[in-house]
């Protein structure tokens, strides 16, 4: 392994590290302590630490066992060895931190909004170099390449639903669902932002009978590049170009503007690109 290797592996596991602490500062003194229940193994961890006072890190690493032997099987050693490092460091530091006995604040409403705050941005961390910290993370993705046709997030949060439901059955603690859900939402948020940021870039069809003219206009004006698909009139039969490209956010008026100076009667159709690799947006090589 030369220099290079080594430091970027080195500088995944720091990131996995802090990412963990992080994630478990969340869950140790803001949700835990106000029973406020997390979802997948980790909430089935609480709800039996409730129930017996087994430490929920030790309960979370034995019931994670199991999904990282099929996941082994199903999932790569790659993602698993980065994943099997992320739950355990996760697992260990919230039983240190839940040892503290540490509550950051009684007030339901802001543990649940920070909470999930924190833990969202400790889980961003883990995910963005390519780890998870097992659990639902796991289980989804292996039911994922079971039934492809069911969206990841759904079963996610079918799995999270599922139990918090059950603690708030079991403990009676119905308050505890909906302080769960503010919880996992702010987290979910979080989680996105870590991992895309706020500057979504858009990705611009437009069709134009001047095409020329537009697809010049974008790459000297905007200096962005434009790709010509061949389209035809459903109703007219005629032969189409249809320019595709991929902006900033913040270019989308300027292009409209552009488009429209020079075909008033062109036709725009934006989406949200989520995530754009080349010149002029991420460097393709980031295995973030």
């Amino acid at each position: 392994m030369n220099k290079s290797n080594f430091l970027h592996l080195a500088f995944k596991y720091l990131i996995i590290v802090v990412g963990s602490a992080v994630y478990a500062t969340g869950f140790s003194f803001f949700l835990y302590p106000n029973s406020i229940v997390t979802g997948g193994v980790t909430g089935i961890a609480m709800i039996i630490n409730y129930l017996t006072s087994l430490p929920v890190g030790v309960l979370t690493i034995i019931m994670n066992v199991p999904l990282f032997i099929m996941a082994l099987r199903k999932l790569g050693l790659r993602f698993c060895i980065g994943s099997l490092v992320g739950m355990i460091l996760a697992s260990v530091f919230v039983d240190i931190f839940t040892s503290l006995r540490i509550n950051a604040t009684s007030n339901m409403l802001l543990a649940s909004l920070y909470g999930g705050l924190i833990e969202g941005a400790g889980l961003g961390l883990v995910y963005r170099v390519g780890a998870s910290t097992g659990g639902s993370d796991i289980a989804s993705k292996l039911l994922r390449a079971k039934y492809p046709y069911i969206n990841l997030g759904t079963i996610i949060l079918l799995v999270d639903m599922v139990v918090v439901i059950a603690f708030a059955v079991i403990f009676k603690r119905f308050d505890s669902v909906m302080y769960s859900i503010i919880a996992m939402f702010v987290s979910t948020r979080v989680v996105d932002f870590v991992l895309y940021g706020v500057s979504t870039s858009k990705l611009c069809f437009i069709i134009t009978d001047s095409s020329d003219e537009v697809k010049k206009a974008i790459t000297t004006t905007l200096n962005r590049g434009a790709t010509l698909l061949h389209g035809e009139g459903a109703y007219s039969g005629a032969s189409k170009e249809v320019i595709l490209c991929a902006v900033k956010k913040q270019q989308v008026v300027e292009l409209r503007r552009l488009v429209r100076s020079i075909d008033e009667n062109a036709f725009i159709i934006y989406t949200t690109a989520q995530e754009v690799f080349g010149e002029g947006f991420q460097d393709i090589m980031d295995n973030s």
